[in-house]
């Protein structure tokens, strides 16, 4: 195989289901097995790389007419997918009434077809015909693309969507991929991370922390609406354990460099 063509970046999804409190916004975390090999151990947003079924004409005609491409909609697909699988929740109407599914169902929903779907016993596709239900694909709203740096061995070029939460759906992880979770406010996980307290991957700090300068959905949603997506490829700097990554301030992170240093601990040693 060309070496290039074996270090092309694979389709991901990545969903951050978010939530209003009395006080401020909060966001579904998941923390990675520690079997799992890419970013074991860390506390991560749902989601996964893009399976051939997410791109399924049918599939894509479930959205409905809703002005995307068939790429930007099998990247919904695949984001409501993994989000079903790793948080337990559905984004998903009832074809007849038009409606979001609500709690009940959704927990009856993930009792039957979670694990299945999982495991690759049943497809999304069948769920949809089976239950009656459309995709709700318009409820994910592109926050952020990021792709990994060339030299890595294994890249993605990862699309992060903001997601509201319905009201009584309950999220919870799935004990496969993910041991634990829980809904955080996204300066609170941060000070975690620093504090040493919590791991998690450059990319998801950076979100974090963009999504901390807002206090509620609405202004993130309109924020995020209103902005156009840059895609951040990272340069990477390695000096004896000390790893230093440079974004564009284009980017919108406030920041063009972080350093790693400690191995995956990601405190801040130095930025500007």
């Amino acid at each position: 195989m060309d070496a290039n063509l074996a270090n092309t970046p694979v389709p991901a999804s990545t969903v951050l289901l978010v939530r209003d409190t009395k006080a401020v916004f909060e966001v579904f975390m998941v923390t990675r097995n520690q079997k799992i090999d890419f970013a074991y151990g860390a506390l991560v947003f749902p989601g996964g790389k893009l399976d051939a079924e997410d791109s399924n004409i049918k599939l894509l005609q479930s959205c409905g007419e809703q002005g995307y491409n068939q790429e930007e909609l099998s990247a919904r697909i695949c984001g409501i997918r993994e989000t079903f699988e790793e948080a337990g929740i559905l984004l998903a109407r009832d074809l007849a009434s038009g409606e979001m599914i609500n709690g009940e169902r959704s927990l009856k929903l993930a009792k039957l077809y979670r694990k299945a779907l999982h495991d690759g016993s049943v497809t999304l596709l069948e769920i949809l015909k089976n239950e009656n239900l459309i995709l709700a694909c318009d409820q994910l709203i592109l926050f952020a693309r990021w792709v990994t740096p060339k030299f890595f061995s294994r890249r993605f070029d990862a699309s992060f969507f903001i997601a509201l939460a319905p009201d009584d759906q309950i999220a919870s992880h799935d004990n496969v991929e993910s041991v634990n979770s829980l809904w955080t406010v996204p300066a609170d996980i941060l000070k975690k991370a620093d504090d040493g307290h919590a791991t998690i991957v450059f990319a998801t700090r950076m979100n974090l922390q963009k999504l901390a300068q807002y206090k509620t959905v609405d202004d993130l949603r309109s924020d995020t609406l209103a902005n156009e997506v840059f895609t951040v490829e990272p340069e990477f700097q390695d000096d004896g354990g000390r790893v230093t990554y440079t974004i564009p301030i284009e980017a919108g992170y406030g920041i063009t460099q972080y350093t790693e240093y400690g191995g995956p601990s990601l405190k801040i040693k130095s930025q500007t």
